[in-house]
């Protein structure tokens, strides 16, 4: 293995690790705020789910990203 498909995969590790830090500091603060929402009205609790999932799509993008970086190494 070359010294580039090694930082290669240090970056899409990094890329993972990223969006993944990201994603629970976002859902840390949406969920409490899901859960308060719903306690008080029964009827919000669609929209704190949905809530809920739009953070995953950055895990998504940045699976996307390392997926790319990988496929330069193979």
């Amino acid at each position: 293995m070359d010294p580039v498909s090694g930082l290669i995969a240090i970056g899409a590790g990094i890329a993972i690790a990223g969006a993944g830090i990201g994603t629970a500091l976002a859902q840390k603060d949406i969920g409490a705020a899901a859960v308060g929402a719903a306690a008080e009205n029964e009827k919000m609790f669609g929209k704190g789910m949905i809530y809920m999932v739009l953070p995953e799509t950055i895990v998504i993008f940045g699976f996307v990203v390392a997926l790319m970086l990988w496929l330069k190494i193979v």
